[in-house]
């Protein structure tokens, strides 16, 4: 039975993953609960839920010399690059000095750890336009999100090429499923959209909000596609001290998204455009070949990804519903 620690893991992609391993696995959470929630999480007897932060140093020190982990994924972030802007140092703290801390601590505690691994992001290549993008693609971040996401990626790897800390990164594109929050301001655009169907099919007047005219294109990937790749690149001897683009290798603009899901539910979501916001980024693709190397292959397209998330959210309207 391995132990497995992950941070942030009461959020959306943490809960998930604590809860595909907890199956099988002893489990340990730690999350400050400022966009995560407990109710994410399985009820099970191989899970340790621990409430605090990541820039808690007395605490990591405590729970990383406490127990010899085999593998560690530190998720917690703060994910709102608006964040990063309006509160730089504060960002900063989570998105950079946590990971930087939790490297030392483990060099000097965890003797016994197979992989630790990185959640970085896609927004590490800013607006160089080349598509797809690939690990090795011009990096130009543009917010205080971004720089710390590639600062702290940097440092994650050269931990294992000076100090032998068995590392990896990955660097998420856009990430939709159950369990997303729509009420985030870290959310992505499938999990408001699809706020906004429920609320249509309950007889609410809403439209949803485009800025722009609907043609950005985003490669977006499906959550358990997601968790593949997580179980595949930290339990690979192949990608120690490497970086991973975690995507399908496909885009999609918003309009043929909204069309997808009006066409499945058999309704028009209203949408209103307007102008483009400064600083987004029109269009983003992963270039996946180098994570297809060592085994993943994407298992959703948004089509039956974006199906079986529908279907999830039904079931879940149709029991608040019963409840009523």
């Amino acid at each position: 039975m391995k132990r497995i620690l992950i941070t942030g893991g009461a959020g959306f992609i943490g809960s998930t993953l604590a809860n595909f391993y907890s199956k099988e696995h002893k489990v340990t959470v730690i999350d400050d609960l400022s966009m995560g929630s407990i109710s994410n999480l399985d009820s099970s007897a191989n899970l340790c839920f621990i409430e605090g932060s990541v820039t808690d140093r007395e605490l990591m020190e405590k729970v990383l010399s406490k127990t010899q982990f085999d593998y560690i994924f530190h998720l917690a972030a703060i994910a709102s690059v608006a964040d990063s802007v309006a509160r730089p140092l504060e960002t900063h703290q989570i998105n950079f000095d946590s990971v930087f801390q939790l490297l030392e601590l483990v060099k000097n505690n965890q003797f016994e750890l197979k992989r630790l691994l990185f959640a970085s992001s896609a927004a590490v290549y800013g607006d160089e336009p080349t598509l797809p993008k690939q690990e090795e693609s011009v990096i130009r971040p543009l917010t205080p999100y971004a720089i710390d996401k590639f600062a702290a990626e940097k440092y994650v790897v050269d931990y294992y090429h000076l100090y032998g800390v068995p590392t990896s990164a990955v660097r998420f594109f856009n990430v939709y499923g159950p369990k997303q929050n729509p009420e985030s301001p870290y959310s992505g655009v499938i999990s408001i959209m699809m706020d906004r169907y429920k609320k249509l099919l309950n007889k609410e007047a809403i439209d949803f909000t485009v800025f722009g005219d609907g043609t950005q294109s985003r490669d977006f990937v499906f959550i358990e596609d997601v968790i593949q790749a997580l179980d595949l690149i930290a339990t690979s001897q192949d990608s120690l001290g490497e970086v991973y683009n975690i995507g399908t290798g496909k885009a999609i603009n918003l309009n043929e998204l909204v069309s997808i899901v009006d066409n499945f539910l058999g309704i028009n979501l209203p949408i209103c455009y307007e102008d483009e916001r400064s600083g987004d980024i029109k269009h983003s693709l992963a270039d996946i070949s180098k994570v297809t190397e060592i085994g993943y292959e994407p298992n959703y397209t948004v089509k039956t990804g974006l199906e079986k998330y529908v279907s999830y959210e039904l079931n879940n309207l149709n029991g608040e519903d019963s409840k009523k």
